[in-house]
């Protein structure tokens, strides 16, 4: 490599099966316990016991005699969160802002506020 020269890599991963030269867009995943193999939207991070594979390879996808294929959703655009999703989070937050009541060896004591891993405690003992 030449002096000052800028070598350009690619952020793409490429397909796993090793004569393709693609780009892989879905990824393969086998469950040998349930006999099924699921391919689905390319996965966020490269793992050691998935395979990536292009559109070419995904469609022509065969598994063993008897095994199943899940195939899930490819589409390239991100649909987002669904309402569902969205009433999960406001419910979860709900859930960690409503103070809550403490045993304590002594006595009974209620929490009355909170900043990040401290929490403010009120004895209910006089």
């Amino acid at each position: 490599m030449r002096a000052g020269s800028v070598v350009e890599v690619s952020r793409r991963r490429a397909c796993s099966r090793s004569t393709c030269g693609c780009f892989a867009t879905a990824t393969l995943t086998y469950v040998y316990a349930d006999q099924t193999a699921v391919l689905g939207p390319l996965s966020t991070y490269a793992e050691p016991h998935a395979y990536d594979l292009c559109d070419f390879h995904a469609d022509r996808l065969s598994v063993p005699r008897g095994w199943e294929v899940i195939r899930l959703s490819r589409d390239s655009e991100d649909p987002g969160p669904t309402e569902d999703d969205l009433l999960a989070l406001a419910d979860a937050v709900r859930e960690a802002g409503r103070p809550k009541v403490v045993a304590e060896p002594l006595g009974q004591a209620v929490e009355v506020g909170r900043r990040g891993h401290l929490r403010v405690l009120r004895s209910t003992d006089a």
